[in-house]
């Protein structure tokens, strides 16, 4: 008789555990869908159809546009130059790169208001320096929808940019050689040859970044610009009227979705093109005189505009304000123990999910592209899934309640970062173990305790330390289900930011910020021990 994997590789009600979780993720996305099409909507509805629906879809399609330009513009030379060339610099650029992503779009809002103020350190210097008054010159204002799209460009082309080193590292060697044995310069291998081999890649990180751009709210709510997500919490709190938020949700779910399928295809396009020496070390180009200033110039612009300068104002703030500034304890007590608590169901339905995926069942299949899916889901939507629910049942949404619907909430956007790292760890395992457990007699239930959890545990760190810091920074969801008075480190920062009081919105955006590093300096390091050439 042949010998199976473990892991509910036996009869389907062993992957029942795989459909509750999926059930559990699901949820809110599908009563936001039945919600949106089923309920009218009411006046609140009219109105923003009316007035307001076509300033917050022009202003969402816009941002995103011009957004992606920027990645693109950002991440690609980036990626380009630090896989092909050596040029000073370049290894500490290699992961120095990934940093901005630490930050989340309000915090790097908070900063650059900040900074291109008429009052900030840039316009101030500009005025010493030239001794010019405010009407005399024009300077870019970061309140505006272009300001928009650069700070979310800073925090989000890592994404692009990784993919795209990537897609760079991972390509025939022998193809780039014949593209150089032929006369082609670097400009036209770029263009020629490794740009259209890792345009899949590029696009699927592109996707990545246009998602999380389309579900940020902070930095659009304290720049001024209309988009859907800012028109869900404002239909939401300002109109009271869930069913109007759930219609205006439907929109930014189509154009999530569309993103979704566009990553999708771009990851089942890439890596089609490679020969059978794949792996050989890149021989690197080494520039010098003006290239190689040029190079290193470009790396340090891009790493100074994205991440030192927001981040570094945000320390000076903080040192500026020292004991002046306002306590943020409390808040950063409840940001624990709630990113805690939604971690660790998170934590728990990705190990549920990661355990079922070997069997390739469909409750299995359907338990991945839900937490998937989740993780596309802007935290506005999943947080008015999670209201309506809570409005169905004959409970008051009290505090222990809200905190509870929050942690779901939290659970169900993230999952999916959980559950790929201990999916990875479970795959990489030969299934010869399996096998012997099997041959020892022993049973499904023992060999998932004894065998499977603690392979998947190898790859749960990483996993879980990313739930733990997404958690942290999410905006949205706390705003619309927090418990009133109860404020965490995103809500504090919001608030201070909100009511003009940036100085004091500092520290608790800078407590954000050094959190956020933590995975990605986990995730940088991992790039800096790459192999050149290796897999991507």
């Amino acid at each position: 008789m042949e010998l199976r994997a473990p892991a509910f590789s036996g009869p389907a009600f062993r992957q029942l555990p795989a459909l509750f979780a999926g059930l559990v993720i699901a949820l809110p996305v599908a009563v936001v869908l039945i919600t949106g099409l089923v309920d009218g909507g009411g006046a609140a509805w009219t109105h923003i159809r009316e007035t307001l629906l076509l300033r917050y879809l022009a202003g969402t399609v816009s941002v995103l546009s011009l957004t992606a330009i920027l990645c693109l513009l950002m991440a690609v030379p980036a990626a380009w130059l630090v896989s092909m060339f050596r040029f000073p610099g370049r290894g500490m650029f290699e992961w120095m790169l990934v940093l901005p992503l630490a930050a989340p779009g309000y915090v790097l809002a908070y900063a650059w208001s900040d900074l291109a103020g008429v009052a900030g350190p840039l316009q101030s210097a500009l005025r010493e320096a030239t001794s010019w008054s405010a009407r005399d010159y024009w300077f870019p204002d970061i309140s505006s929808l272009p300001g928009l799209s650069f700070v979310l460009a800073c925090t989000l082309y890592p994404y692009v940019y990784l993919t795209a080193r990537a897609a760079f590292i991972s390509q025939s060697v022998c193809t780039l050689e014949a593209a150089r044995s032929l006369g082609a310069g670097a400009a036209r291998t770029f263009w020629s040859v490794a740009l259209p081999a890792a345009r899949p890649a590029i696009a699927a990180g592109l996707a990545l970044a246009l998602m999380e751009a389309a579900a940020d709210y902070g930095a659009a709510e304290f720049l001024g610009v209309p988009t859907l997500t800012f028109g869900i919490v404002r239909a939401w709190k300002s109109f009271g009227e869930p069913a109007a938020a759930a219609r205006l949700a439907l929109v930014l779910l189509a154009i999530v979705l569309t993103f979704i399928i566009v990553e999708r295809k771009a990851r089942g396009r890439a890596g089609t093109q490679q020969s059978s020496i794949r792996w050989r070390r890149i021989s690197r180009v080494t520039l010098r005189g003006p290239a190689a200033f040029g190079a290193a110039a470009l790396c340090t612009s891009l790493f100074t505009l994205a991440f030192v300068l927001p981040v570094g104002r945000l320390v000076w703030l903080s040192l500026e304000t020292g004991t002046r500034s306002a306590p943020v304890s409390d808040a950063l007590v409840n940001s624990l123990l709630l990113a805690g608590t939604g971690a660790a169901l998170a934590f728990v339905l990705a190990l549920i999910i990661a355990l079922t995926i070997r069997a390739k069942g469909p409750l299995a299949t359907f338990a991945r592209i839900a937490a998937s899916s989740g993780y596309a889901i802007p935290g506005a939507v999943l947080a008015l899934g999670a209201l309506a629910v809570i409005s169905a049942l004959p409970v008051t949404l009290s505090g222990a309640l809200a905190l509870a619907a929050l942690a779901w909430v939290y659970a169900v956007r993230f999952t999916a970062a959980g559950t790929e790292p201990m999916a990875a760890a479970l795959a990489r395992t030969p299934a010869s173990i399996g096998h012997a457990a099997q041959s020892l007699g022993a049973s499904p239930l023992r060999r998932t305790f004894e065998v499977d959890i603690p392979v998947a545990m190898s790859g749960a760190a990483a996993g879980a330390l990313v739930l733990f810091v997404e958690a942290l920074k999410e905006l949205p969801a706390t705003l619309m289900l927090r418990p009133f008075n109860w404020d965490t480190l995103s809500v504090r920062a919001h608030a201070y930011a909100s009511d003009e009081r940036l100085a004091a919105a500092a520290l608790p955006a800078l407590l954000i910020t050094l959190a956020g590093l933590l995975p990605v300096i986990l995730l940088s390091w991992q790039i800096s021990r790459a192999r050149p050439g290796g897999a991507a």
